[in-house]
């Protein structure tokens, strides 16, 4: 009797042991190496980046998991504390809050977990390991410059527009543009129309931080169509026709571009504008092509998810990702990856946009 209960003892051990072997398995399978947080699913570009990250990861022998913060930081917050709670290694975060997302990330590096800033740069902490970006410089001085090269006569009515003043990248894509302008404002080829900071600095060619605060307070769209269409409003209601006829808008993105065109266009004091973007939205490349927008800073997608995500299994293998340059972030010098922009206007937006693949021919009216 004693044997067949040490057998029967034994099967049960046998049982117990495949059941926690069994636990532990689809615990594994479910571990998340990569953690992504994105802005919001509000504006298409972020929906693109979320597809383009599940496309990437599924090249990689690793798992992914990306939360949306839909433009609260609080949120953002807890979806990193989520995250951590799921075992990740890399965190790549595109902050709502370059400042207020410092806490979220020193949460993750507390726990030994790489952080990536993803687009747009965390500010004032050393918890961020990586940044992976497009040259904000250049897409700021890449604008200003589509304005002087087109911009016809002198005192041409220069209307300013700034992203949001919480987003490090809003002062880079300015300070980019106005190195461009600032020169063309003062020998009066320009003639600011919407901002008496910027008019009080126009001979001053570098602008501090402070300085593009003052400006960018009187400018910033927060990067909202709707505040950016008020704002476009406010400024029309309030100013002379000598500042109307024929203008020049630096509009940060496309998003505002379009809401600030729908202003401007609808005001019959003014003849004509030039209108900026960026990120090369379908909506803009219509606009584009409708001759509603004048140019958009394609920034590729594919390419930036494709650095962030080697970059991450680059470290997940253990092994040092490769940088470009290098980001003052407050508190200290992030190492960082800088891809390239194109810009895109009617000109050659099937040649970048069609032809690379980026969109179908079938989702534009009026391409030659």
């Amino acid at each position: 009797m004693s044997r067949i209960w040490k057998a029967i003892s034994l099967a049960i051990v046998v049982m117990m042991f495949t059941v926690i072997a069994a636990g532990c398995s689809d615990g594994s399978s479910n571990e998340v190496n990569v953690g992504i947080v994105l802005p919001t699913k509000d504006e298409p570009r972020w929906v693109q980046d979320e597809q383009r990250f599940k496309d990437a990861i599924a090249e990689t022998d690793y798992t992914s998991e990306i939360l949306f913060s839909q433009g609260s930081s609080a949120k953002e917050k807890e979806n990193v504390e989520t995250l951590i709670s799921k075992g990740i290694d890399v965190l790549i975060i595109c902050p709502q809050d370059g400042d207020a997302a410092a806490a979220a990330v020193e949460a993750a590096k507390k726990e030994g977990i790489t952080v990536i800033s993803y687009d747009r740069l965390i500010t004032n902490t050393d918890a961020v390991d990586y940044y992976v970006t497009f040259d904000s410089l250049a897409v700021g001085a890449a604008q200003a410059q589509y304005l002087v090269d087109n911009a016809q006569g002198t005192d041409v009515p220069l209307y300013l527009y700034a992203g949001a003043a919480t987003d490090n990248n809003a002062f880079l894509f300015f300070e980019g543009a106005w190195k461009v302008l600032q020169p063309k404002i003062a020998d009066g080829t320009f003639k600011i129309a919407n901002s008496s900071e910027a008019e009080t600095l126009k001979d001053t060619a570098d602008l501090s931080r402070d300085q593009q605060s003052k400006i960018i307070g009187q400018i910033t769209t927060n990067w909202d169509a709707n505040d950016a269409k008020n704002k476009a409003q406010t400024h029309l209601t309030a100013v002379s026709d000598e500042l109307k006829g024929d203008v020049a808008i630096l509009a940060p993105n496309d998003g505002t571009a379009r809401s600030i065109a729908d202003v401007f266009g609808s005001d019959s004091e003014v003849s004509s504008f030039l209108v900026t973007g960026q990120d090369a939205e379908k909506a803009s490349i219509q606009y584009i092509l409708d001759s509603k927008q004048s140019m958009s800073v394609f920034k590729d997608v594919r390419t930036l998810v494709k650095d962030a995500m080697g970059m991450a299994v680059e470290v997940l293998d253990d092994k040092t990702p490769e940088t470009t340059g290098s980001y003052d972030n407050g508190e200290v010098d992030v190492k960082a990856k800088q891809t390239d922009v194109i810009v895109v206007d009617k000109e050659n937006v099937k040649q970048e946009l069609i032809d690379s693949e980026y969109y179908e021919a079938s989702e534009f009216t009026g391409l030659e």
